[in-house]
């Protein structure tokens, strides 16, 4: 049976997590998760499902209850599911390809299927942190206006922007192949920002993701990480060195500036990290452009 993330048991929906604010009835974590061991609690699979489940809208099986806890054991498979996100944006261009279209045009319609597969879920964060900014610099009202489901001005721009800014760099990809190497490597170190802020800034709120699901286990944010860079530069080669650095860059810039903003991280928060962190690894690679 294939279930939702409610009726498989989640105790908060995954739309209210990563770029939501996540919460439900999952007391907040007082600590890390214990080690890095995924044979010995979750298996490597169920594990990338809880990730899928967080992190996507596609149908996946799970056979136990889950929590926002098991997302902290979970967070190694956050590249991962970049892979699969990528990919699928990728063999749309290819797709694309064969019927005559390429370029910016054919660019859209493969960011278009990325974000469907997320619901837009990173996206949605950013709007909501770009609104939460756009209230002052009162903290209190901007986490509550964070928590408020409705896009602004702010969060509109923040995010036609953020949409222009991918867009414009995976149209000068033309070449398929390195579309869809570029595609897959971006939505892969991109997500694997989100568990490096996760473990080293505290939550902004006593409630949400943040506080729910608990700093991960430094091991398993090492995995992700690692998972990530060897994956970008098996794919990418010399290209990957710049990129890597520019969206580690642009995510620690973003993640440093929201704390200092919100007190600590919160889901939108997390979500709007994964946006620039994305952003900075198309626009290094677009300057390192050798598709042949």
């Amino acid at each position: 049976m294939v279930a939702s993330a409610g009726e498989a048991g989640l105790t908060a929906p995954p739309r209210r997590l990563i770029g939501r604010h996540g919460g439900g009835n999952v007391p907040p974590a007082t600590g890390p998760v214990e080690g890095f061991d995924p044979a010995g609690g979750i298996a490597l699979l169920d594990d990338l499902k809880v990730a899928c489940v967080f992190l996507t809208r596609l149908p996946v099986r799970l056979t136990h209850e889950v929590s926002l806890r098991d997302l902290a054991d979970a967070v190694y498979a956050f590249p991962v599911v970049g892979v699969l996100v990528g990919a699928a944006g990728g063999i749309a261009y290819v797709l694309l390809g064969q019927i005559g279209l390429a370029g910016l045009p054919a660019a859209v319609l493969a960011l278009m299927v990325m974000v469907a597969i997320t619901g837009a879920l990173h996206e949605d964060g950013l709007a909501d942190t770009a609104d939460a900014i756009g209230v002052g610099s009162n903290r209190q009202r901007a986490l509550e206006v964070m928590r408020d489901s409705r896009i602004g001005s702010y969060g509109a721009v923040a995010v036609a922007f953020a949409l222009l800014a991918r867009a414009s760099a995976y149209g000068l990809f033309w070449e398929p192949g390195f579309f869809l190497r570029a595609a897959v490597c971006a939505a892969a170190v991109s997500r694997a920002a989100i568990p490096v802020v996760m473990l080293l800034q505290p939550s902004a709120k006593s409630s949400g993701l943040a506080a729910s699901a608990g700093r991960p286990e430094p091991g398993r944010v090492y995995a992700a990480v690692g998972i990530a860079v060897a994956l970008a530069l098996l794919l990418l080669s010399g290209a990957a060195f710049k990129a890597l650095a520019a969206a580690a860059l642009a995510a620690a810039a973003a993640a440093w500036w929201l704390g200092r903003r919100f007190g600590g991280c919160t889901g939108d928060t997390l979500g709007a990290v994964q946006q620039a962190a994305e952003i900075g690894f198309l626009m290094a690679l677009a300057t390192e452009l050798s598709p042949g």
